[in-house]
């Protein structure tokens, strides 16, 4: 069967880059070969729309122990000896289609990242994304994702201690689910995804090889119809206790000494990892197929190159050590096969039963190799113009703060996620210490040491949607800001860029400012970007999902008793906050969900205010002149106030202190505010400290016993409150999935 445009067209490559195929090959591919730079080529591999504007975000860092996307995971030392590994990427088709299998073998993938370079996962998060909460399909999509990532995560052993969630229309076909995994490995411990020396040994360690995820990675790299159901063989299944036997394995097989390099098998199964190994070392490969543990009979060469069947690793191990390599795996009870060597001509040939089926060159199938790059067209969409039109002159001001305070804080994007956390096992493991004590971010010990990291996923997609550019420093912003709450130092970022058709220029123009502003972001606040995952085509028939640039940032406490929490200590407590505090509610859920106004600009935010603002919180945490800290954030002061009351059952009594709008002071969802609350005999020191500085503040009132008081007037018991914020989206669910 002799290879044609057409038949690269079935396997979404186009006829210039069936051209180009042809020209690296100086031949014609055949099937098994063009399945091959099918994967290997797709967006989800390649990056192949996105790597021209990546390469200018911020990518290197005094911190940084490896050069960003370089390894599977970013590498950032933390001192005492010990380094953090940390990633983030998306399962967001798969979850489309089959919403627990595609969260659970998204979790498994993450954290494979993370312990194929040596480190010991300890902690996931995640981002999600749903449509309208109250649609029978977003109830099906919602339960099968959060199962599937407590089932995952749970049984694996490592604990979910963060994320975040957001309910839009935009969402409905395509929901998001990007996974989190931070790892801790000791400074010279590390595996490099690196293939050297001629004649080593290549093994596939694992789970066996199955039909499920073949064409997984072109999958991802096409939008959402109808007819993509019939595409589910595409969706991996996940087993965590296989993935549990095989960390221990991995672990315990690099302190052998035997393990030249290592590589988890994911997008593009083995054509991946054999490729990406091999053009890394500037080696090559000859492999077996046959040889491959499979649990289907009769697959084909191209089908074993492709299945992304989870829980497997490819290995190159020193020439002579491979006794040592086999009795780890036997101990652990895992398939572990030699299926091949290394070469030194750059190429992989793949056999068959002693057949020939396949001859690539290593480098031009990967990303920075020979893989095509893109740089596409793009105009400034044409709705940007309505968000510019808006007139904050033109909402009338409200005079039932209290009943639209009801409606606020029982809105799904601002209520509790009781019903979705309580799932997933957040202490397992290790000493998460946010259970009984809760911050902006969470904080994790990185054991062995005496230090701590705070963890956390930020992105706010309609102050994207509204503002590219400003969108996406504010997801930076907000990422800091939540490390800096909870007592950290930001140390670097991971991103999963989430958008919609590349080849949309209005899509495009979204991408392209959003990295510009993602970039401007990280540089002011040093968190460099150690790598991350870019999901494209999150669009359907309806349209494009908002673009959602989502930000997972690292933060370092040098002490866990640096630790601080968001939540209110004491009745008598001063409340104050901290920040410019303008006339604005642009974007607010308040505007949006509740005027029922779906453009607007930004929230106001400057990036100068916002990281001097966040330089002296992080001085009166350090130097103990403050009993809690709080970012606004969705919902604005008012929903910051009651979060900061609820854990305690404690109330506050506060008032308006300026001449603003009152729905823009309590509502609004302007950027570099903290509320913060300071024991009454630190009330003089505390503002001398803050009049050192040019930051405004203002003191708002008082923590109370129990009573909610607001502008003087008496709003009930704190317990009233907390009932309705904990209740609200139980409510809105199905009793089958509350």
């Amino acid at each position: 069967m002799e290879m044609n445009a057409q038949t690269a067209a079935q396997l979404r490559i186009t006829e210039e880059e069936f051209e180009l195929i042809q020209q690296k090959l100086g031949r014609l591919p055949n099937f098994t070969e063009l399945c091959a730079f099918s994967g290997m080529w797709s967006e989800h591999c390649s990056y192949k729309n996105s790597i021209k504007w990546l390469k200018t975000l911020p990518r290197e860092g005094k911190k940084m122990l490896v050069k960003a996307g370089e390894e599977n995971a970013g590498l950032m030392d933390i001192g005492d000896g010990y380094g953090v590994v940390f990633k983030i990427e998306s399962h967001n088709h798969p979850s489309a289609i089959e919403p627990f299998q595609g969260a659970a073998t998204g979790v498994g993938g993450i954290n494979r990242d993370i312990f194929t370079m040596g480190a010991r996962p300890i902690a996931s998060l995640n981002s999600l994304r749903f449509g309208n909460i109250q649609e029978a399909k977003t109830q099906h999509l919602l339960a099968g994702v959060v199962h599937g990532i407590g089932h995952y995560g749970n049984c694996f052993g490592v604990p979910t201690v963060g994320g975040e969630i957001y309910f839009e229309n935009c969402y409905h076909t395509n929901p998001l689910v990007n996974a989190m995994s931070v790892g801790i490995v000791k400074n010279g411990e590390t595996v490099s995804a690196t293939a050297e020396g001629e004649g080593n040994p290549v093994f596939f360690v694992g789970s066996a090889t199955g039909k499920d995820g073949i064409g997984g990675a072109s999958f991802a790299s096409a939008e959402i119809t109808e007819d993509s159901a019939e595409d589910l063989p595409a969706v991996q299944v996940g087993d965590p206790f296989q993935e549990k036997k095989l960390l221990e394995a991995c672990l315990e097989v690099i302190q052998t000494g035997a393990v030249v390099g290592m590589q988890d098998m994911g997008a593009a199964g083995i054509i991946c990892s054999t490729a990406e190994m091999s053009a890394k070392g500037n080696a090559g490969m000859r492999i077996h197929l046959d040889k491959v543990p499979t649990r289907q009979q009769g697959m084909k060469a191209w089908e074993l190159l492709l299945s992304e069947s989870q829980e497997r690793m490819l290995l190159v191990v020193q020439k002579g050590a491979e006794s040592k390599v086999l009795d780890v795996f036997e101990k652990w009870d895992l398939p572990c096969s030699h299926i091949g060597e290394v070469t030194n001509d750059g190429l992989l040939h793949f056999y068959m039963n002693g057949e020939l089926e396949a001859v690539l060159p290593a480098h031009e199938l990967v990303l920075g190799g020979g893989a095509p790059q893109y740089e596409r067209a793009y105009t400034k969409p044409a709705y940007l113009q309505l968000n510019d039109a808006f007139q904050i002159d033109g909402v009338p001001v409200p005079t039932n703060l209290r009943e639209i305070t009801q409606q606020l804080i029982a809105l799904p994007n601002i209520a509790s996620k009781r019903w979705i956390y309580e799932q997933y096992d957040s202490m397992v493991g290790t000493g998460n210490t946010n259970t009984n004590a809760p911050s902006d971010a969470a904080v994790v010990v990185a054991k062995p040491t005496q230090k701590a990291l705070a963890l956390t996923t930020d992105c706010n997609s309609r102050y994207v949607f509204a503002d590219p550019y400003k969108g996406a420093m504010i997801a930076v912003a907000e990422a800091a800001r939540n490390i800096v709450c909870s007592g950290g130092q930001p140390l670097g970022v991971t991103n999963c860029l989430n958008f919609g058709n590349p080849y949309d220029p209005e899509v495009y123009y979204q991408f392209v400012e959003a990295i510009k502003g993602m970039g401007d972001a990280c540089r002011k606040f040093d968190t460099p970007v150690t790598g991350g995952n870019v999901s494209f085509y999150n669009q359907s028939p309806d349209g494009p999902v908002y673009p959602t640039p989502t930000i997972g940032m690292v933060g370092l406490l040098e002490n866990v008793s640096q630790k601080m929490t968001l939540d209110f200590k004491h009745a008598g407590d001063v409340i104050y906050l901290i920040g410019h505090q303008p006339n604005d509610i642009a974007s607010s859920e308040y505007l949006h969900k509740i005027v029922g106004m779906e453009h607007s600009p930004c929230p106001y935010f400057n990036l100068e205010e916002e990281y001097s603002m966040q330089q002296l919180v992080e001085q009166l945490i350090q130097q103990s002149f403050i009993l809690s800290a709080h970012d606004i954030s969705e919902g604005g002061l008012v929903v910051t106030l009651m979060e900061s009351a609820f854990n305690r059952n404690l109330g506050f009594s506060v008032a308006q202190q300026n001449t603003i709008r009152p729905d823009a002071y309590w509502f609004g969802e302007s950027q570099g505010r903290v509320v913060v609350s300071v024991s009454s005999n630190q009330l003089e020191s505390f503002e001398a400290m803050m009049g050192q500085h040019s930051v405004p503040f203002e003191r708002m009132g008082v923590v109370t016993e129990q009573e909610v008081q607001i502008n003087q007037a008496s709003w009930g018991n704190i317990q009233v409150w907390k009932t309705l914020y904990d209740q609200a989206i139980g409510a809105r669910m199905s009793p089958s999935k509350a």
